[in-house]
């Protein structure tokens, strides 16, 4: 009797660990579920022009200062883009129509209206040494398109920035081969920091200090005859007080990047640069109904990461 009285106080003791064992796994696997739904939460608010930048609720994207907007729940869309050209073959100082189509399912999709337009073409040359900045025009058919001329001979870099409807933004980098005489131009290798466009002087006063792995501001003065002038001097263009792309030389890698206001620099914006290296860049500002285009050559080093850039930086992949 005693002997069966152990047996079964024994078994009793086992049930009871084996009991608390699986508890204790329930609870571990709830707190990872718990851990894992709560890191994947701050994902869930997109840039509506770079979809590669998540973050949180009220968090601006690093590459053009725009608000997050809450992730679409439909599934993910596919996109097919073209560029066709006329003529076929490029040649430089003739006018060349570009057609560029963005299709779903084989038909034209609608592009949202993004910062005054609703599709935005930057070109340059390969060497970074000439600057374009047009708006294709919507045709009846759905497609773009907008005529440009080449200056010089060379590849040449076509960037198309455009948000469909429903969707997040996409950039498509394009490059164009040009024929005839090559541009006459200097590499640029050198730091620019000060540019004089017809009678201005643009200033970027923080370029000695731009470095990765942080968030980033640009800060802009511009004079004219010595005076220094106000955000109230410029003139709205494209939604903003100005418009900067940014474009590095060796990896090509783009930043389309509109201002903020700012009540010390006529010119403010803020962005996170992921890469160091040789940047071009041009600013676009509007005085008096015309554009001016300062362009700027700036070294971008390499910064420290810390646990809360790497947190931030999490966001952005």
């Amino acid at each position: 009797m005693n002997k069966l009285k152990k047996i079964l106080i024994g078994a009793s003791a086992c049930i009871a660990l084996l009991s608390a064992c699986n508890n204790s796994d329930n609870k571990q696997k709830s707190l990872d579920m718990s851990t894992h739904q709560h890191k994947n939460g701050g994902a869930n608010y997109v840039c509506p022009m770079h979809s590669e930048v998540t973050g949180e609720k009220g968090e601006k994207c690093s590459k053009c200062g725009m608000e997050l907007e809450p992730v679409a729940s439909n599934k993910a869309r596919n996109f097919e883009f073209q560029l066709a050209t006329t003529p076929e073959v490029i040649e430089a100082g003739k006018p060349a129509n570009l057609s560029i189509s963005i299709t779903e399912d084989h038909k034209n999709v609608v592009l949202e209206q993004v910062h005054e337009m609703k599709m935005h073409l930057l070109v340059m040359d390969e060497e970074l040494t000439w600057f374009d900045h047009i708006h294709p025009e919507e045709q009846t058919d759905g497609t773009f398109k907008v005529s440009e001329t080449f200056p010089g001979a060379g590849k040449y870099l076509l960037f198309t920035d455009y948000k469909p409807v429903g969707a997040s933004g996409e950039v498509k980098l394009q490059i164009v081969d040009v024929k005839g005489t090559p541009l006459n131009t200097p590499k640029t290798l050198t730091e620019k920091l000060v540019s004089k466009i017809d009678s201005y002087t643009v200033t970027l006063t923080n370029g000695n200090d731009l470095k990765t792995n942080t968030g980033q501001v640009l800060k802009f003065t511009v004079e004219k005859g010595g005076k220094k002038l106000e955000e109230k001097d410029i003139q709205q263009y494209l939604g903003a007080n100005a418009h900067i792309v940014m474009v590095a030389k060796e990896t090509k890698d783009f930043l389309h990047i509109h201002p903020v206001s700012d009540k010390n620099f006529p010119i403010y914006a803020q962005t996170q640069v992921k890469k160091a290296g040789l940047y071009r860049m041009w600013v676009q500002f509007k005085i008096d109904g015309i554009v001016h285009t300062a362009d700027f050559t700036v070294n971008v080093s390499e910064g420290s990461k810390s646990a809360e850039d790497t947190n931030h930086n999490h966001h952005n992949h």
